[in-house]
């Protein structure tokens, strides 16, 4: 840091704020940002000499350019000037450099911002496509990768401030996250080998996107340690994932891996979900102990501890005609049933969209909900429902099920799996479901008022299902289904 003072004190001279993280130097101006690397050599990052900032900063250009080409615009020289002092990209010797970019409304950034399920399955969408286009890193990650990283935050702990933690949980912790991973080696290898590990972002936190024109933008990915960066795309979620959890916000985490899910079809990372967020929650748990923030430390460490201990499966069934309310109770009551985040909710609707190979919220033509489609999409309903529940998950099926044989066909899914079922069918009067459908916007839903009509002639068949009157405020149905399924 000695031999970068005259830079620094260039860039503080050309800008009004500065941001000093453990290895970079952010200075924020009038519309831009330079970042600078700070010359530092730790275990895991060796910035210390020239070269080594360099190519590190433009590593970083090109790996964020992925996400966020609006933020990134290049790598400056700081160099010397003919007088002795310093200029930009000059002739003179290198003495540094930056990466250049365009400051975004800091109040933007997701740990500031305020979010709604628009923004989520934004959100979930742009890391979707941001892992689509990752490149394949098989010589990285799977069960060694990840068996170091339990070791590593073990030897974090180990550093924090004297007395945060005790080092026999420290250490049951260490001991049962390996054995989590010695479980599910082969799938962590078969994972690798197929191409799920790629180069992710590696810090993809609240903190490292930022609201752009109401569209969330991944930005600051790792490119200083291909071992952080180059991991399984599911660890790359866990970490927002966890975050948004610890942020009170279990609807909006459980929404997240819910669209992921929906998207990539990648329901065989489940299994692994419960080890990943832990080994999240335990890094934070040590950074904030070597920080000596010790009530935070101990928090994440409880939460780290907690996340190994999920609850159990269960399988929870929403039906109703359309407009009836039944996404909107599917999604209130996923964070509250099995384990955490929540439950993975399995939607007709988004599932139909993916098997015409659309976005959900894509409107379809009429030939689209033909009887063999509709049968179709069922039997991809119950396949990726029993996915879910083997994998250790909690489902909810937010489908109209209008048919005994469809409803039939679920409980007998919970039995062959052996898991609690649960089917509410929730029902409203016919003026009211119009006047929903009316105001419906941005919805997977392509259900329109002529279609509500259809359907209020269907016979419905015996309904063995609790029936729930959800023509009243939903926060009421939400409490009346609560008291139903004792969450």
């Amino acid at each position: 840091m000695r031999n970068q003072r005259e830079v620094i004190d260039f860039l503080a001279g050309q800008t009004s704020e500065r941001i000093q993280t453990h290895i970079s130097l952010v200075f924020l101006g009038d519309g831009i940002v330079y970042k600078l690397k700070r010359a530092v050599s730790l275990p895991y990052v060796d910035f210390s000499t020239l070269d080594s900032r360099r190519a590190a900063c433009e590593a970083e250009l090109a790996l964020n350019r992925r996400t966020a080409p609006m933020l990134y615009r290049r790598v400056a020289a700081i160099t010397r000037a003919a007088d002795g002092g310093l200029e930009w990209n000059g002739p003179g010797e290198v003495q540094d450099w930056v990466v250049e970019m365009n400051r975004f409304d800091q109040d933007q950034q997701l740990d500031r911002a305020a979010l709604d399920k628009n923004v989520i399955q934004d959100l979930a969408d742009a890391v979707v496509a941001m892992h689509a286009g990752a490149e394949i890193t098989r010589d990285r990650g799977g069960h060694a990768g990840l068996a170091d990283v339990v070791k590593g935050n073990r030897e974090s702990f180990l550093r924090a401030e004297r007395g945060i933690f005790d080092m026999t949980a420290v250490d049951l912790l260490t001991r049962r996250s390996l054995e989590a991973l010695d479980r599910h080696h082969d799938l962590l290898e078969r994972r690798r080998l197929s191409g799920k590990v790629r180069r992710c972002h590696g810090d993809l936190h609240p903190g490292n996107i930022c609201l752009i024109d109401g569209k969330p933008v991944l930005f600051d990915a790792i490119e200083f340690n291909d071992s952080i960066a180059c991991i399984d795309v599911a660890y790359d979620l866990a970490f927002l994932v966890m975050d948004l959890h610890r942020r009170n916000m279990g609807e909006f985490a459980a929404l997240l891996l819910t669209r992921w899910l929906a998207a990539t079809g990648d329901f065989a990372s489940l299994p692994l979900m419960p080890v990943m967020l832990s080994m999240r929650a335990a890094i934070r748990s040590h950074i904030a102990g070597v920080l000596g923030k010790a009530e935070e430390a101990r928090a994440y460490f409880v939460r780290a501890e907690a996340y190994l201990d999920p609850a159990p499966p269960r399988l929870v069934a929403v039906g109703g005609l359309s407009g009836t309310g039944k996404s909107h109770l599917s999604r209130k009551l996923a964070p509250l049933i099995g384990a955490a985040p929540g439950a993975v909710v399995l939607r007709t609707d988004v599932i139909r969209k993916h098997l015409m190979g659309v976005p959900p919220e894509t409107r379809l033509p009429p030939e689209a909900y033909a009887d063999a489609v509709t049968e179709q999409v069922y039997g991809m309903l119950y396949d990726q429902a029993e996915q879910v529940l083997r994998s250790g998950f909690a489902a909810i099926i937010d489908a109209v099920s209008a048919l005994p044989a469809q409803r039939l066909a679920l409980a007998a899914l919970a039995e062959r799996v052996g898991v609690p079922f649960d089917g509410l069918w929730l029902q409203a009067g016919a003026d009211d479901l119009r006047r929903r459908i009316a105001e419906r916007r941005n919805n997977a839903s392509d259900a329109t008022v002529a279609v509500l009509d259809r359907q209020l002639d269907y016979d419905l068949g015996p309904m063995d299902w609790t029936v729930i009157d959800s023509s009243g405020d939903k926060e009421r149905t939400l409490e009346l289904a609560r008291g139903i399924l004792h969450v």
